[in-house]
């Protein structure tokens, strides 16, 4: 399926409600407003194609970028390639869901996870944090290192109130991930999620939102996800 066609299906699955949603959440033109699950069936006709996807993210359009995420082959991409993603990442909803997870399916996920958390960026600091969840929420704890975990914990710890908003969130998600995910921080991430508290994200014009990991984590303990891993971190 050419680049053309596939810029045609996502234009017809488009909706202004969703579009309406996705501008007001940081996003901005171009794009069609199309439902991420809408996406499912062309991706299962296309499978992986690295070509396309890299012609679909260099649009600039939303849609498009986030389904290039989708179809995206991350053992065909090197540093250099989420370098350029990233830096086209203009809003969480790219930089967290889509470069991050792509990221966190390839060998050297914590290397460039590692750089872009100390890189001082607000969006590439997000995108690092959040490829530790999607990492931690699917890959064995035997591949991390628990003195790294609970030293990047302590960090969150030290440094959450003081961070851009959308690190902030993404930080959040962090202490949640290894206390539901990876087993042997569990009691280290409840510790530092009740000594962290409440955590307020401010959302542009909206109402800023307030976070809270220990009532997460403990709402997920009941119930019964302590441990939890998905089978797939991109759907």
């Amino acid at each position: 399926m050419d680049f053309e066609i596939v810029m045609q299906e996502l234009e017809a699955l488009g909706k202004e409600r969703i579009k309406k949603t996705y501008l007001s959440n940081g996003a901005h033109e171009p794009l069609f407003g199309v439902a991420t699950g809408e996406m499912k069936p062309l991706a299962k006709k296309i499978k992986k194609n690295q070509p396309l996807a890299e012609h679909l993210y260099a649009t600039g359009n939303y849609d498009a970028m986030y389904f290039a995420g989708i179809i995206a082959d991350p053992m065909a991409m090197t540093e250099a390639d989420f370098e350029r993603w990233i830096d086209a990442a203009y809003f969480y909803m790219l930089s967290d869901f889509v470069v991050a997870v792509t990221l966190a399916e390839t060998d050297f996920a914590q290397v460039v996870a590692d750089k872009w958390i100390a890189s001082g960026e607000e969006l590439r600091m997000s995108a690092g944090w959040s490829c530790y969840c999607w990492l931690l929420g699917n890959r064995p704890d035997g591949e991390f290192s628990a003195s790294k975990m609970a030293s990047m914990l302590q960090q969150v710890e030290k440094t959450i109130h003081d961070s851009p908003d959308r690190t902030k969130s993404a930080m959040n998600n962090f202490i949640h991930t290894v206390g539901i995910s990876y087993a042997p921080l569990h009691d280290k991430a409840v510790e530092t999620a009740m000594a962290v508290g409440q955590v307020e994200v401010k959302r542009g014009k909206k109402k800023s939102s307030l976070a809270l990991a220990s009532e997460k984590i403990q709402k997920d303990v009941d119930r019964g996800l302590l441990g939890f891993k998905r089978k797939n971190v991109r759907c």
